[in-house]
């Protein structure tokens, strides 16, 4: 049987922590590495942050938007980057947060997840928002390849706690039910699943993650106001599922090498306790 990717991931993090650290190329911060908004400006970013990150993170989220902006020349520094971050033995999501119905949806999780892609990843993040069955083509597609899918359950934006935070009959809020649909799939696997999701560290109320079976992607730590406490409250005993995202507080340590290491570094995530 494929080794799941919840299983690779957590045997990475025994040896290199569970920081996920996200590339994010906007024009400010591309300014501020000294670098034009341009395509070059973006492929020296990657680069650097392929040196930076791929041999000591583990876990790496490039956004795509910030390389899709740049056109069918974004996507070509995308696809190395990619691939530099998993020569050098970094996981990497790719943050799309795709989802949609039938071979629509199919056609985003090869893009993703097949092994032909010039963009496969090995995970990639995606919305159920247009109902999490509506996304099979992505979870098949993950079990077949042993690659991984971060399902959108509670994210930190304030505009999501409506619809996000919205109840059932039985009480359990929309997030919650996301949760427990992928916690069901992932049960058929005796460690780990391919299936993740996503909350945010910075989230008040947030659900219950206790029994997922895969990985739980944290944004907002960091210059979101995000904290290793927050994580902690938040996944309780289960604080091994937890990778913590942490993008503008590591980005803005660069252009170094060694200054990005450093900072990724002073975020200490082991949380194997």
């Amino acid at each position: 049987m494929t080794q799941t990717f919840g299983d690779r991931l957590a045997e990475l993090a025994q040896r290199r922590g569970r920081l996920c650290v996200g590339i994010d190329p906007h024009p400010a911060l591309l300014k501020a590495w000294g670098l034009g908004d341009t395509v070059a400006g973006l492929a020296e970013f990657s680069r650097i942050c392929v040196e930076a990150f791929a041999p000591t993170v583990c876990l790496v989220k490039p956004q795509v938007a910030f390389y899709e902006r740049f056109g069918s020349a974004g996507f070509a520094v995308l696809e190395e980057t990619i691939a530099g971050l998993r020569a050098g033995g970094a996981l990497v999501v790719a943050d799309a947060k795709r989802g949609d119905i039938g071979s629509t949806m199919a056609g985003y999780a090869s893009a993703w997840l097949d092994d032909s892609s010039p963009l496969c990843s090995d995970a990639v993040t995606v919305s159920p928002y247009l109902g999490v069955g509506a996304l099979d083509p992505a979870f098949d597609l993950a079990e077949a390849t042993g690659r991984g899918v971060f399902v959108l359950a509670a994210t930190s934006n304030p505009e999501a706690r409506v619809l996000q935070g919205h109840e059932d009959a039985e009480g359990r809020s929309i997030s919650q039910q996301v949760i427990d649909e992928v916690a069901r799939r992932n049960a058929a696997h005796p460690g780990l699943g391919n299936l993740g999701v996503v909350v945010g560290a910075t989230v008040a109320q947030a659900p219950d993650c206790q029994r997922l079976g895969g990985p739980v992607l944290m944004p907002g730590v960091g210059a979101q106001g995000g904290s290793a406490s927050d994580v902690a409250q938040i996944m309780g005993s289960r604080m091994d599922l937890a990778y913590p995202n942490v993008s503008r507080a590591v980005l803005g340590a660069g252009p170094q090498v060694s200054g990005l290491r450093k900072a990724a570094e002073s975020f200490g995530f082991d949380l194997n306790g």
